[in-house]
């Protein structure tokens, strides 16, 4: 039987150092599903849409990947495809702690399923998401932040 994890996540946009945590959690598992999420406290630049067919885009050809979009609790989309592996990663430990909260609470949610948190590579440390957004909204280079060759599209 393939080991499958899930890592969840708004993924607006998806950086270089999702792509790295990615990688690294492929090689403890033999499938991973990308599944990007609502978020209500964070605000999108792009449309759920819009974020799949760019990590599409950049994991097309690394086997194993899949992407999904949901909406609800993380553990009820890995109870719905059989998982019991969430994969998290931080740049710190602002983020560490935050995420063994969120580990905590599924934990208590769902006992028969496992977070494992992956510290991100230090030359991704620096990036996220949020200040990717920025940059973009205010058109400044993003490509130390962003997998060479992704292409975004416009900003609404």
């Amino acid at each position: 039987m393939k080991k499958k994890a899930l890592v969840p996540g708004s993924f607006d946009p998806f950086t270089a150092g999702h792509l790295n945590i990615l990688r690294r959690a492929l090689t403890m598992f033999d499938e991973v599903v990308i599944a990007v999420g609502v978020n209500q406290d964070k605000p999108g630049l792009f449309s759920m849409d819009q974020r799949i067919e760019i990590i599409r885009q950049v994991t097309k050809d690394i086997p194993g990947v899949s992407v999904i979009k949901y909406d609800g609790l993380t553990v009820d989309a890995c109870r719905e495809r059989g998982i019991v592996h969430i994969v998290r990663g931080v740049r710190n430990m602002l983020d560490f702690e935050s995420e063994r909260s969120i580990a905590d609470a599924n934990r208590r949610l769902a006992p028969e399923i496992e977070t494992i948190i992956i510290p991100t590579a230090q030359e991704f440390a620096h990036i996220s998401s949020s200040a990717v957004r920025d940059i973009l909204r205010h058109k400044g280079n993003t490509d130390a932040f962003l997998t060479p060759g992704t292409v975004l599209p416009e900003i609404r």
